[in-house]
C-alpha cells in the first residue's frame, strides 16, 4: 500500500508540474496580456473610479444582489489573500530567486484585464435560483453567454474538486502548521491538530450555513483588519531597512532580466515560478472569484468588474510585494539558507530576523486568519457549483461534506491534495480563459458604453 501510494503521489506531482509548465504561464499571461491590449489598459484608465466605486459612492439601494462592491470585493480577497502571500513568495523566491517577485507583478498588472473581464461577464450572465438568490460564475457565461452548458459544467466540476482541496483542506492544514508549535511532541501533536480541526471547522460552519451574506459580512471585518495588521509589520520591517529597499528592488529587476547575475536556467525559473506562485496569490484567470463577484448589488456589469480588477492589485502587487521585500532585504534567501527554510517557515524566519519572536507570531496569525477566511470563501465557490451541477438540494449536503472535510484536512499530511488541487486550477482555468477571449468583444462594448455615458 506504501508503495502504491507513493506511486500515485510521485505521478500526481509529475501531472501538477506538467500542468503548471511554460504553456500554461503563457496560456494564462497571455490572454491577459491580450484583454489589456483589447480593452485599452482598462487596468491604468479606470483605476481611480475603482476605488470610487469601491467607497460605495455610487451604490443604489435598488439595484439587484445580494451584498456590496465592498463585500464582494472583500469575499474574493478572503478566497485568495491567505498561503500564496506568505508561504507562496517565499516558495517562489527560494525556488526562482528574488527574480520571481518581478514576474509575480507582471502577472498581476495583466491579470487585473483577466479579472475585469471576468467578473463583468458573471454579472452580465447572472440568474436568480429558485430561492431568490444570485447564482453566477464562469459555468453560467458558459452555458448563457456561449451556449455552451457541457462545458460551463466541467468548469463547475473542478472548481468543485478544487473547493475541497486548496479553498479546504489545503488550508486548515496550513492552520494547525501555523499553531503546531503549541504542542511539546509529536503525540502532543497529534492530538492537538484533531482539537483545531474541530474547532475550525466549528468557526466554519457558524459562517457558511448563512450563505453569501454571512460569508461576506465576516470576511469583511477579518480580511481588512488582518491585511493591515500584516502589512503593519511588514512596513515596520522595510523603515528599519529603509537604506536597503533601492537594492532589494535592484535585485529583483536583476534576477528577472539579466542572465549573467541570475545565470543558467534561472530565469526561466523565476517566470514559471514566479508568474505560477502569482495566479496562485490572486487567482485571475482561473475563475473562482467571479462567482463571489456575481453577488455583488448593481445594475452595471462593468461597475462589478472595476471593483473586482482592484483584487489582483490588492493582493500581489501589494501584500505579496511586503513579504518579498522582507524577504530580500533581510538576505534570508540566499544558498546559505538552510534547506527546510521554505513557504512560510521562510516568511517566518525573515520577520523574525528584525521583530524577533514576535516576527514569527505576525506570519502564524497571518497564516491562521487568511486561511480561515479562504475556507469560508471557497464553501461559496463550491456550493454556486453544486447547486448548478445537481441543483438547490445538493447545497446542504456540499456544506456537510465540506464541514467534515475541514477536520480531515488539519489531521492528515497533504501532498496528494496539493497536487490534486493545482491540477484542479489549471483545469478550471481552461474553460474559463475561453469564455474570456469569446466574449472579450461583448465585455469592450459594454465598457466602453459604461465609462462614455455612466461614469459619476
Amino acid at each position: 500500500m506504501d508503495n502504491w501510494h507513493q506511486q500515485v503521489l510521485q505521478w500526481s506531482g509529475a501531472a501538477a508540474s506538467a500542468a503548471w509548465g511554460i504553456p500554461s504561464v503563457v496560456l494564462l499571461v497571455g490572454t491577459g496580456l491580450f484583454l489589456t491590449l483589447r480593452l485599452g489598459f482598462i487596468q491604468v484608465r479606470a483605476f481611480r473610479h475603482a476605488w470610487g466605486l469601491l467607497s460605495g459612492r455610487y451604490d443604489r439601494p435598488e439595484d439587484p444582489g445580494e451584498i456590496s462592491h465592498a463585500q464582494a470585493l472583500s469575499t474574493a480577497l478572503a478566497a485568495t489573500i491567505g498561503t500564496g502571500n506568505i508561504a507562496g513568495v517565499a516558495t517562489a523566491i527560494a525556488l526562482g530567486g528574488p527574480g520571481a517577485v518581478f514576474w509575480m507583478w507582471l502577472t498581476a498588472l495583466v491579470g487585473m484585464a483577466s479579472k475585469f473581464t471576468s467578473c463583468t461577464l458573471a454579472v452580465r450572465f447572472r440568474v436568480l435560483d429558485a430561492e431568490g438568490r444570485v447564482c453566477g460564475g464562469p459555468m453560467h457565461t458558459l452555458k448563457y453567454g456561449l451556449k455552451m452548458p457541457k462545458t460551463g459544467a466541467l468548469f463547475a466540476v473542478f472548481a468543485l474538486i478544487a473547493s475541497f482541496g486548496i479553498g479546504n483542506m489545503v488550508q486548515a492544514n496550513s492552520v494547525v502548521d501555523g499553531l503546531s508549535f503549541l504542542a511539546p511532541d509529536i503525540r502532543a501533536q497529534a492530538g492537538l491538530r484533531l482539537l483545531l480541526g474541530l474547532a475550525l471547522a466549528a468557526a466554519v460552519a457558524l459562517v457558511i450555513i448563512g450563505g453569501i451574506r454571512s460569508i461576506a459580512a465576516t470576511a469583511a471585518r477579518i480580511v481588512p483588519f488582518m491585511a493591515l495588521a500584516y502589512c503593519l509589520a511588514a512596513g515596520i520591517i522595510l523603515l528599519l531597512n529603509l537604506e536597503l529597499i533601492p537594492g532589494a528592488f535592484a535585485t529583483i529587476f536583476n534576477y528577472a532580466l539579466n542572465p549573467a547575475a541570475a545565470g543558467g536556467g534561472a530565469i526561466g525559473a523565476a517566470m514559471q515560478y514566479g508568474v505560477a506562485r502569482g495566479v496562485f496569490s490572486n487567482e485571475a484567470g482561473l475563475g473562482s472569484a467571479p462567482i463571489a463577484h456575481a453577488a455583488a448589488a448593481t445594475g452595471e456589469p462593468v461597475r462589478e468588474g472595476l471593483v473586482a480588477m482592484l483584487g489582483p492589485f490588492i493582493d500581489t502587487i501589494v501584500i505579496c510585494t511586503m513579504t518579498a521585500l522582507v524577504i530580500v532585504v533581510t538576505g534570508v534567501w540566499g544558498a546559505d539558507r538552510p534547506a527546510e527554510l521554505q513557504g512560510a517557515a521562510l516568511s517566518a524566519h525573515a520577520f523574525s530576523q528584525t521583530l524577533g519572536q514576535a516576527g514569527a507570531w505576525v506570519v502564524s496569525a497571518g497564516l491562521v486568519f487568511f486561511a480561515y477566511t479562504t475556507i469560508i470563501a471557497w464553501s461559496y465557490y463550491g456550493d454556486r457549483c453544486a447547486e448548478f451541477l445537481f441543483g438547490p438540494g445538493a447545497v446542504t449536503p456540499y456544506r456537510i461534506v465540506y464541514i467534515l472535510l475541514v477536520v480531515v484536512g488539519a489531521v492528515i499530511p497533504l501532498p496528494l491534495v496539493w497536487n490534486l488541487a493545482d491540477i484542479a486550477n489549471i483545469l478550471m482555468a481552461a474553460p474559463n480563459l475561453l469564455s474570456l477571449l469569446l466574449l472579450s468583444g461583448l465585455v469592450k462594448q459594454l465598457t466602453e458604453s459604461y465609462l462614455a455615458g455612466h461614469r459619476g
